[in-house]
């Protein structure tokens, strides 16, 4: 069965070709959330509420009895799995536009590979992708809501976690503010990647079965992939043709992903050795039975 002509038309309308999306720009003056200063205080608060959080539950709730938080877990795989679906159709249209209605400024210094992993010198943080870029941001700060979930349930307070769930609103903050090269792809993978990410845990909230290996864990790792790669096509660009915009702020999102690298291959190693010794264990058991 095929879509509607005219309902297919009107979506790609909404999502590449409204007024709102088209003459988006970045202003610290007219965009919610779009200074430092937010950007910081959103983090602190986030760390602050975190802790206080854990340190009430241990103070006044037995260890071991979870929060029950009823379909609230659910819901929240459900709206963010949409959202990010959302997002990456956006950026996909709009990316497409843009090409169609730039490309002929490039002549045939720049395919739309090169343009996706490289903006030229000189890009300002406005029009349809960097709409999508600002809605991505935003949408960070309703991802780090699964903190508190985590939190109220297992009654269990990660640093690691803290961290991961900053950096990408850090991250994404610094695209729109400094127009940055890359940005579009990332945004692809990242939405790609959590739009089954959620819609697995919304899934196993569900009370459904769940996968026999650690799916969330396994596509973090094929992004992170993904990722490696295209750095380093940037930094080919970078250095060979002709330079990238927003290039200091590629490379301090470099250092950021490779911190967030570091700390999760420490973390899913560990994982995979405790997973390890328990199937050791319980086969030495087994044995002596």
């Amino acid at each position: 069965m095929q879509s509607n002509p005219s309902t297919s038309s009107f979506l790609l309308y909404l999502l590449s070709e409204h007024p709102t999306v088209v003459g988006f720009r970045w202003s610290h003056a007219q965009s919610w959330g779009a200074t430092w200063v937010f950007l910081f205080s959103s983090i602190a608060v986030y760390f602050a509420v975190s802790v206080v959080l854990h340190l009430l539950l241990l103070l006044f709730r037995h260890r071991t009895r979870p929060v029950p938080l009823g379909p609230i877990p659910a819901l929240h795989s459900l709206a963010m799995s949409i959202i990010s679906a959302t997002i990456l159709v956006g950026t996909l249209t709009s990316a497409a536009a843009e090409i169609r209605d730039t490309r002929w400024l490039w002549g045939r210094s720049k395919t739309p590979l090169q343009w996706l992993l490289c903006f030229p010198l000189g890009t300002r943080p406005s029009g349809r992708v960097f709409f999508w870029s600002y809605v991505f941001y935003l949408s960070r700060y309703l991802h780090v809501i699964r903190t508190f979930f985590t939190i109220l349930r297992r009654r269990r307070l990660s640093l690691f976690q803290l961290f991961t769930n900053s950096i990408p609103m850090v991250m994404s903050f610094l695209w729109l503010e400094f127009s940055q090269s890359f940005q579009v792809l990332e945004i692809v993978f990242t939405t790609f990647t959590y739009s089954i990410v959620y819609g697995y845990r919304l899934w196993t909230e569900l009370g459904l079965p769940t996968a026999s290996f650690p799916l969330v864990a396994n596509i973090q790792i094929i992004l992170l992939g993904l990722n490696l790669i295209c750095h380093c096509g940037v930094l080919f660009l970078q250095v060979w043709k002709g330079g990238c915009n927003g290039i200091g702020a590629w490379v301090f999102n470099s250092i950021l992903n490779g911190a967030f690298l570091f700390m999760f291959l420490n973390s899913f190693v560990k994982m995979r050795w405790i997973r390890r010794k328990a199937l050791e264990s319980s086969a030495t058991n087994g044995k002596h039975e």
